[in-house]
């Protein structure tokens, strides 16, 4: 029986080390191959622009603002797959090539398909808009075309000449709003017992934990930055359309009267709405486009023309990192102390970015991009000090506001030199706190129960199986209100304004960008360029001499991260529409309530109830 015993050990070990053994040199077969492959597009040469071809951007998927490594697992899916591939851009990228184009006299016209366009917010396609503005004002031509238009979508085709859609598609215009999850009833239902502590009567953030809808101050403070932040949709529309803001309004308002109209077709509806210039098929738009700039030279293509991408790896060219200049670094997500994840702004991680600018003597100005409805207070101070800390090192700190800087994103931004907002910006909310739960209750209905002692009161306050002690509860609340104090310094100090003025426009309030610059909480309206021009000239450095902050990962981390995308991309290819749609839920549900996983050591934050952007999907 020893013997069986024994030899059974030894199979089995044998059969774990031969397991492991297999699994490693799988691991690095496949590691060499999508390093491999990601080596050989390293090599790839810039393809060649024709002579008089149309410039075709057609983003799929999502405009980035963050320049991530390449992504080895797509690379080598790309040479095994002719299936279309993501082809997702940068914003700065597509800047600089439209701008590129604009001078460039191989490049005729500009062909924009934006109706794989997923995720976008207003303030970068309004930067976008105005770059292709520039491009028509060099006397070339601009034609947009899609099967079908989200709001989104139609906005950034409306910088266009022309503007064409399928004959049986539609234009999707409906306005703006702000919906949100109301968790008062179920969280009553699972008697899980929420402690919240605030300062401000529109500190909304919390509201979902305390009502089933949401409040009359809530409602007004949203009702007043939605309205402003649709007006300046339709201004833009509007003007690029040739027709007043009012006639742009009543086609959304008055869209089953003009439905009827058309007969129930909405693509004419469009089309007699002003909406579009005219309603062609896939082949229709091809022969149009082949009439303007001749034949394509190979078999895929049906007119002269360059995809975006290529014609950027054509033309692109960064200045060299031995030279004085701007760097652009990105935050970008909820507000979270330590590492963070990914769509996470990690204290931990953008503070070593940060210190790594200051004492590189190449960069002479920093624009700080921030795009955050906020998160942990303690992590936003951690990340305000080093950005101080730039500032006294004699290197000018300009923030660029995406979609919104608000809560801790403004904590953050008050420290800077000179804060660019975007009309489109949602902003603001200066405001503070508290959040712990504790479930009891919730565990004595499953016949669980907290027991003990301690030296102090407070020795089980941090025990969610427990009630929160009284004086417990007072020190959190003496706690926000004096971090709300703090803010208001914060703030009254980095714009130099009076505390009692701070105090009028705070209590967590939201504001869009063009009211948050009419009352001093921005230096100017513009975009991320704008940004770069004055914090260039800040440094007394030509405006060109701007790069962005890359992520730095491992080769080790390259590869996990290849691996996860794979896996990612492989669950999601049996139903791509289903799987957006849940997605799109889930974006709206998760982030509202994602401070309930954050890590603020005081359980302090400074978090907006914002939507993910954009507001126009």
């Amino acid at each position: 029986m020893e013997r069986l015993i024994s030899l059974l050990r030894w199979v089995w070990r044998f059969t774990a080390l031969a397991s492991i053994c297999f699994t490693a040199s799988v691991l690095f077969v496949v590691a060499a191959v999508i390093f491999g492959a990601a080596s050989l597009h390293r090599q790839t040469k810039p393809a060649a622009v024709p002579d008089g071809a149309a410039l075709v951007l057609a983003p799929r998927g999502s405009i980035l603002e963050k320049k991530l490594p390449v992504n080895p697992a797509e690379e080598l899916s790309g040479l095994f797959s002719k299936a279309p591939q993501r082809k997702e851009l940068f914003l700065q990228d597509i800047i600089s090539g439209l701008r590129a184009a604009a001078k460039d006299s191989r490049i005729k016209l500009l062909v924009i398909l934006p109706d794989q366009l997923e995720q976008a917010g207003l303030d970068q396609l309004r930067d976008i808009g105005q770059a292709i503005a520039e491009f028509r004002a060099a006397g070339k031509r601009v034609i947009a075309a899609a099967d079908n238009y989200s709001q989104g979508q139609y906005y950034l085709a409306a910088w266009s000449d022309e503007i064409y859609l399928h004959p049986m598609g539609e234009v999707g215009l409906t306005g703006f709003g702000l919906f949100s999850f109301y968790l008062r009833e179920l969280l009553d239902k699972l008697e899980v017992t929420f402690h919240v502590f605030r300062v401000g009567e529109f500190k909304s953030a919390v509201e979902p934990f305390l009502r089933t809808d949401m409040s009359p101050e809530a409602k007004t403070n949203s009702s007043r930055w939605l309205g402003r932040l649709w007006d300046s949709f339709s201004s833009d529309i509007a003007k690029q359309r040739r027709m007043t803001p009012q006639e742009f309004q009543n086609v959304v308002n008055r869209l089953a009267e003009r439905l009827e109209a058309a007969g129930g077709d909405a693509a004419l509806m469009a089309q007699q709405s002003g909406l579009i210039d005219g309603l062609k098929s896939d082949e229709e738009l091809r022969g149009h486009l082949r009439g303007l700039v001749g034949g394509g030279t190979d078999e895929d293509s049906d007119f002269k023309q360059i995809d975006f991408s290529a014609y950027l790896n054509a033309v692109s060219s960064s200045p060299p990192s031995d030279k004085d200049r701007v760097a652009i670094l990105t935050a970008q997500g909820d507000i979270v102390y330590g590492e963070g994840g990914e769509n996470q702004i990690g204290s931990g991680v953008l503070v070593r970015q940060l210190r790594k600018l200051r004492q590189d003597s190449q960069v002479k100005a920093v624009v700080l991009r921030i795009d955050s409805g906020g998160g942990s207070a303690f992590a936003s101070e951690l990340i305000r000090q080093e950005l101080l800390l730039l500032r006294k090192a004699g290197k000018p700190v300009v923030v660029s506001m995406g979609s919104a800087a608000a809560s801790g994103g403004y904590w953050i931004a008050a420290a800077a030199d000179r804060i660019v907002a975007s009309p489109y910006t949602i902003t603001g909310s200066i405001g503070i706190f508290g959040l712990l739960p504790t479930f009891e209750k919730t565990l004595a209905k499953a016949g669980i129960y907290s027991d003990g002692i301690g030296t102090t009161e407070l020795a089980g306050a941090g025990n969610i199986a427990r009630p929160l002690p009284e004086n417990f509860r007072r020190a959190i609340q003496t706690q926000v209100e004096q971090g709300y104090r703090r803010f208001l310094d914060i703030v009254a100090e980095g714009r130099k304004m009076n505390r009692e003025d701070v105090e009028k426009i705070a209590g967590g309030q939201v504001w869009d960008g063009a009211t948050a610059f009419e009352l001093g909480l921005a230096d100017q309206l513009g975009g991320l360029n704008d940004a770069v021009a004055a914090a260039a000239k800040l440094a007394g450095l030509p405006a060109d001499q701007a790069a962005p902050v890359e992520e730095d990962f491992s080769p080790a981390e390259m590869f996990l991260r290849s691996l996860r995308m794979t896996n990612l991309a492989l669950s999601s290819s049996s139903n791509p529409q289903l799987l957006n749609r849940v997605e799109q839920l889930l974006s709206r549900f998760v982030p509202q309530q994602n401070f309930l996983l954050q890590n603020d050591p005081q359980h302090l934050y400074s978090h907006s109830l914002l939507p993910p952007a954009p507001l126009s999907y």
